[in-house]
Formats: structure tokens, C-alpha cells, sequence
């Protein structure tokens, strides 16, 4: 009972330290047209030509993600004077 209490919490401590989840930005927006049915979205395209590719031979188009946000970009490095 003992080993199963410890083997217990040591995953509880694991799944604790995971990383969080968060949700995808990128660039580019794949409209599918899906016919007399209506269509779907999918913003999951780092470039225009990654979406075209997608999309070709189904129909659809692509576009520019409107809620994309870039990542930040990196900090300048600052010289110390020796």
C-alpha cells in the first residue's frame, strides 16, 4: 500500500512540473469551401505556400491570419566593458 502511495505521488509531482498548454498562432488561413455545405477555417499554416498547397484540389483559398501576432523577438545582447 505504501509503494502505491509513493508510486502515486510521484506522478501527481510529475504531471505538476508539465509544461502549460497554449494555443498555435501562425501567419496564414486556409477558407475550404466545402461545396453547398458551407466550409472550415484553419489557421494552422506557417506560409503562404504551405496553405496553397493544403487547399489545392479541394477548393478553397487562402488568407492572411488577422489575429496573428508574431513572437517577440530576441533581446539585444548588451556589451560589459572588460
Amino acid at each position: 500500500m505504501r509503494l502505491l502511495l509513493f508510486i502515486l505521488g510521484i506522478c501527481v509531482s510529475l504531471v505538476g512540473t508539465g509544461q502549460r498548454a497554449e494555443a498555435q498562432n501562425y501567419p496564414w488561413c486556409a477558407e475550404y469551401s466545402g461545396g453547398g455545405l458551407g466550409g472550415g477555417t484553419n489557421c494552422g499554416f506557417v506560409n503562404f505556400a504551405q496553405c496553397m498547397a493544403t487547399v489545392r484540389g479541394i477548393g478553397g483559398f487562402c488568407s492572411e491570419n488577422t489575429q496573428y501576432t508574431p513572437p517577440p523577438g530576441p533581446r539585444p545582447q548588451r556589451r560589459h566593458p572588460n
